[in-house]
């Protein structure tokens, strides 16, 4: 019972990072895309001081949750519950050295003005966002096989 818990836990929390990073993959990073270069890094940083708590609650949730899931388990089910949330800790470790220090850099261009190479920094952090989200959606389709595999087998 708790193991199915703490599955539902793990699919909640996963599928709501995975769709957090896919959603802005899909649809915020064009629209920053296609505003004036002023509107884009004002608004980023905004929205940047309330993902940084909803997005790192998200993954630490998602990743205990996971792990956690594959210390009680056995079998294959521990080796994809553990490789979601090895995939989850990824995400992290790119969000954290990846996407949060270029995220410091357009607060300061939001106060300032963006220096001549912004748009390689800009480029280098939709590829860290383009990476975790892919690392985020791969641990959230692992959480679903799992799933289907126990509920195949009657939930045990």
């Amino acid at each position: 019972m708790r193991t199915r818990l703490l599955l539902g836990l793990s699919l909640l929390s996963t599928g709501l990072l995975a769709g957090a990073f896919g959603y802005g993959a899909a649809n915020l990073v064009p629209t920053f895309n296609s505003v004036p270069i002023d509107m884009r890094l004002d608004f980023h940083a905004e929205l940047m001081k309330m993902n940084g708590i909803t997005m790192q609650g998200a993954m630490a949730i998602s990743a205990l949750s996971a792990l956690t899931l594959a210390a009680l388990t056995r079998e294959r089910a521990r080796l994809l519950t553990a490789a979601a949330g090895f995939l989850i800790v990824v995400s992290f470790l790119i969000t954290r050295f990846g996407n949060v220090p270029i995220n410091g850099r357009i607060k300061e261009w939001a106060a300032t003005t963006p220096p001549p190479d912004h748009a390689v920094l800009l480029s280098r952090w939709e590829l860290f966002n383009d990476l975790r989200t892919c690392t985020a959606m791969a641990a959230f389709v692992i959480l679903i096989s799992v799933a289907l595999r126990q509920a195949g087998r009657g939930g045990r």
